[in-house]
């Protein structure tokens, strides 16, 4: 068998929640690229996948550092694209495993950029994070000719605030660090009563806030904590 390299969404964080296709493949992998937060820490996506996994897959996790240093960075995914391609050229079954969908907000895309698109490349959705906060809290996230708008909060002020009156929904992730601000904004502009935040949805500690209004500004958040606002619902339905 000629080598592939899948790259996997495993979903927002319940196991249950990948893909069956994406279960399927990773129990026929030879070697499994897991990306960790640090070097020697545990991999979220790795936790997620152990069980699909088959008793011979080799699992490499690597570190992608956080830090603000470009070359460190380029570093870092030059050489696990260097890697996963000798595996593939050596006839190997490859996967790279990412949280949510490979091809939003992950690290994933970053190594795409460098491979191309391959023939022996597949990339396996996954279900997002905002996708299942929305189904735990019954918020609808878009409906008819509505727009929605998925916007980091690193992106800056005048990106949220543009995002926030342009569209009827927006998905505000990467809250963590920045709650005070984002909720300056939303009370500004009248949506905190539109507006719910989850955190770690779908794991063990997930907790939803439909009042952000009462929620403190130090309020401590896990790293995965998540707005949506959607200007038609009522967060506290």
């Amino acid at each position: 068998m000629s080598g592939r390299l899948y790259a996997l969404g495993t979903g927002p964080g319940a196991s249950d929640l990948i893909t069956v296709r994406a279960a399927r493949l990773l129990g026929q992998l030879d070697v499994l690229f897991a990306p960790a937060g640090r070097k020697g820490g545990d991999s979220l996506a790795l936790s997620i996948v152990r069980e699909y996994l088959g008793a011979h897959t080799e699992i490499r996790c690597c570190h992608f550092p956080m830090s603000a240093d470009s070359a460190e960075k380029q570093q870092a995914w030059d050489t696990v694209c260097a890697q996963i391609t000798e595996q593939v050229q050596a006839g190997k079954q490859v996967g790279f495993i990412t949280l949510g969908d490979a091809m939003l907000f992950s690290t994933w895309v970053f190594l795409l950029a460098r491979l191309g698109n391959p023939p022996w490349l597949e990339i396996v959705p996954g279900v997002t994070s905002f996708a299942a906060i929305a189904a735990r809290s019954a918020m609808p996230l878009c409906m008819e000719q509505q727009s929605m708008a998925v916007v980091a909060c690193t992106a800056g002020d005048e990106a949220i605030v543009r995002a926030l009156r342009d569209n009827e929904c927006v998905v505000l992730m990467k809250v963590y660090g920045r709650f005070a601000a984002i909720k300056a904004r939303l009370r500004e502009l009248g949506l905190l009563e539109h507006a719910l935040m989850m955190s770690e949805a779908t794991l063990p500690g997930e907790q939803c806030w439909r009042d952000l209004a009462s929620l403190a500004d130090d309020t401590p958040l896990a790293y995965f904590s998540t707005i949506v606002v959607n200007k038609s619902w009522s967060a506290a339905q």
